[in-house]
């Protein structure tokens, strides 16, 4: 196993020993695993909190920070948050305006966000949750009941988190949250599996030569393993199956996202070829972000996020936001 790790057991708690000494604006407790804005709980605004299993990084301590998430949670790898994180996290960012929880559709994250929800609000805290489920690859999974939430969690967060930063009432934070997933469609794609460090080897079987249509964030299976195709062609699917789904009227913001260990350079190029794509099916895209955001540690591959984007979440998008992953406007 060849990882820049000291050893499995704290590869977590070492994360967040380097990102709390790399932001400083940033309040990381390590021992209990909450990461929070500094400058929490800003007095009259409502706050974001998010979280889910390690590996997914940047998502979701790298989008703590304003216009965006007030907290995060992170789990083991792969590993839903525990209740008692998120009641941290509440507490220490509730001004009293009220939290949204953002949840991705992963049966351990639903069901602990859930708890979660009822002991704070038997604390006081007024909490309201939006779950993102954009993935069009599968309906049920290993982890899930329903679609899967990917790339989708990022335009909910920065979104919701501007409309938040505004001074936005929670029922209306929440709305927009809503909105954004609603109208967001995702499609990933694999090259290579993925590796856990506690595992020390991949985490499923992808021959040499071919590739899976439809992976999940967590290496779960798609729609079908295909001989390995161009970047031209892998577009042409993930876009298509996107907007078979999606059917946008208007612009979109799309997302061309790595899934941690393929290069800007490949991920630039796939996104020419899914520009070429949406201009073909008469699709314009109002914004575009290319990188790794919504990964799966080691995982060769991309996926694919739309979103149908009226002025209003333009706007919000447009929005100052500064966090360690994501900032411009600031």
């Amino acid at each position: 196993m060849r990882m820049l790790i000291n050893v499995p057991e704290t590869v977590v708690a070492d994360a967040l020993r380097g990102m709390a000494a790399a932001h400083p604006e940033l309040t990381v407790d390590v021992e209990r695993r909450v990461v929070v804005r500094r400058d929490a709980p800003v007095a009259g605004k409502v706050a974001l909190v998010s979280g889910g299993g390690s590996g997914h990084e940047p998502l979701h301590a790298g989008f703590v920070g304003p216009g965006m998430l007030a907290a995060a949670c992170p789990g083991e790898i792969f590993t839903s948050p525990v209740p008692d994180q998120m009641v941290r996290a509440a507490a220490a960012v509730d001004s009293g305006a009220g939290v949204l929880f953002v949840v991705k559709n992963y049966t351990g994250d639903v069901l602990n966000f859930e708890m979660a929800a009822e002991l704070a609000e038997d604390e006081g805290i007024q909490v309201a949750k939006v779950l993102v489920d954009d993935d069009v690859a599968v309906t049920d999974s290993l982890y899930t009941a329903g679609r899967r939430g990917t790339g989708a969690t990022l335009f909910v967060e920065k979104i919701a988190g501007a409309a938040a930063e505004e001074g936005a009432p929670l029922e209306r934070v929440e709305s927009v949250a809503r909105r954004v997933n609603e109208r967001s469609r995702s499609f990933g794609v694999a090259l290579s599996a993925c590796t856990t460090p506690a595992k020390g080897g991949p985490t499923f079987d992808l021959p040499d030569g071919e590739l899976e249509l439809g992976v999940g964030i967590h290496g779960e299976p798609g729609r079908e393993r295909r001989a390995m195709m161009t970047s031209r062609e892998i577009a042409d699917f993930a876009v298509d199956a996107v907007l078979e789904d999606l059917r946008p009227s208007g612009p979109v913001l799309a997302l061309v996202n790595g899934m941690g260990a393929t290069p800007l350079l490949e991920l630039y190029g796939f996104h020419a070829e899914v520009q070429r794509v949406l201009t073909e099916r008469g699709v314009p895209v109002a914004r575009t972000l290319v990188g790794n955001h919504v990964t799966s540690l080691d995982m060769a591959g991309c996926s694919v996020t739309l979103c149908e984007a009226d002025e209003e979440l333009l706007r919000l998008w447009d929005a100052p936001v500064r966090t360690p992953a994501l900032r411009w406007g600031m």
